[in-house]
C-alpha cells in the first residue's frame, strides 16, 4: 500500500490539519447518517482514521463499497468537533475529495467481525486467518514475539555471542521418542527427520573454537499421547 498512501492510518495528528493526504487502507466500517453525512472508519496496519463523507455523492461511494474492501482517500485533514482518546488520530479526520477501490471484498457479509475474531470458531479463524490476523489484538501478539526475539539478540550480541543456526534436518537415528520425518523429494523411500541428539552440533561448535554462540530454534513435536 505504501505507493497509495502519503500517510499511514495510525499517523496523522491535529498538527496535520490542512495538509492534502492520501490513505490506503481497508474500510472498516460506514455510519450514515443522513443522505450527504455519513462517517467511515478506514483501517491499516498502523491503526484507523475517520473519514467524513458530506455530500450524497460522496455518501453513495462509500455505501456501494463492501467492508474490508481496500480503498485509497485523497483528501484534506481537519480538527474533529467531537474527539475521542479510543483511536490515536482521534483528534482530526479527513475529508475526502476522491476515492479509489483498490480491491473490492467480494463478501456482502464476513464470516465473524474482524475485531471480535478471537470470540469465533477456531475452525472458522483457521480457515479465514488472513482476516483473523487483521484483528489489532491477534496482530499485536505477532508484533510482540517479533519484539522479545529482536530483544534477544541484541542482548547475546552486545554480550559477544554469535547467532549461529544448525541443521533443522537431518538422517534419521532413532531413540526414545518417535522421528519426525520429512519425504526426501530426490530419493523415493527416504525420509529427513529432526536430529535427536542435536547437542551434538553443539559440541562440534565447541570443538572447533567457537567461544559463545546462540540459536533460535524452531519448536516441532510429533510424539504420542503419556
Amino acid at each position: 500500500m505504501m505507493q497509495n498512501r502519503t500517510h499511514t492510518c495510525g499517523e496523522l495528528r491535529l498538527s496535520d490539519a490542512g495538509k492534502q493526504v492520501k490513505i490506503s487502507g481497508w474500510m472498516e466500517n460506514v455510519r450514515v447518517v443522513s443522505a450527504n453525512l455519513a462517517f467511515v472508519v478506514v483501517r491499516d496496519f498502523y491503526g484507523t482514521t475517520q473519514v467524513v463523507a458530506e455530500t450524497e455523492d460522496m455518501v453513495n461511494t462509500f455505501k456501494a463499497i463492501t467492508k474490508e474492501s481496500t480503498i485509497s482517500v485523497e483528501g484534506t485533514v481537519r480538527e474533529r468537533d467531537s474527539k475521542t482518546d479510543k483511536m490515536a488520530t482521534g483528534d482530526i479526520e479527513i475529508v475526502p475529495a476522491k476515492v479509489e477501490v483498490l480491491g473490492r471484498c467480494q463478501h456482502s457479509e464476513l464470516p465473524f467481525q474482524i475485531n471480535r475474531s478471537r470470540e469465533a470458531d477456531e475452525a472458522q479463524r483457521l480457515k479465514y486467518r488472513y482476516l483473523d490476523l487483521r484483528n489489532p489484538a491477534v496482530k499485536k501478539n505477532i508484533i510482540l514475539r517479533c519484539n522479545v526475539v529482536a530483544a534477544l539478540r541484541k542482548s547475546m550480541t552486545e554480550h559477544g555471542f554469535l547467532e549461529i543456526t544448525t541443521p533443522i534436518l537431518t538422517a534419521s537415528s532413532p531413540e526414545g521418542a518417535r522421528d519426525y520425518l520429512v519425504p526426501a523429494r530426490n530419493h523415493p523411500g527416504k525420509f529427513y527427520a529432526l536430529p535427536q541428539a542435536p547437542q551434538q552440533f553443539k559440541q562440534l561448535l565447541m570443538t572447533s573454537g567457537f567461544d559463545r554462540y546462540f540459536q533460535i530454534a524452531p519448536c516441532f513435536r510429533d510424539e504420542d499421547a503419556r
